[in-house]
């Protein structure tokens, strides 16, 4: 996560500091967009995976946290 996390930092440094908020902003919204377009369409699979497998629950949740991480962090840049 950390590596990822540089990269973005590296990323925002391109921009001028005034625009940085409104680059973070947008690529949250992005990346919260695209989480939800492919959990609406592989719903159903999700379902199935905690049906089948409830061993799935925790590593679901963990990749949850992740994202959710990632998000948070992307929208507190200093």
């Amino acid at each position: 996560m950390s590596q990822l996390q540089g990269l973005y930092l590296q990323f925002l440094n391109i921009f001028p500091s005034f625009i940085r908020p409104l680059v973070s902003i947008g690529l949250a919204v992005l990346f919260a967009y695209s989480v939800y377009k492919t959990i609406k369409r592989d719903f159903v699979y999700i379902i199935a995976l905690v049906i089948l497998l409830p061993a799935s629950i925790p590593i679901i949740k963990n990749i949850a946290q992740g994202i959710v991480q990632l998000i948070k962090f992307m929208l507190v840049i200093k």
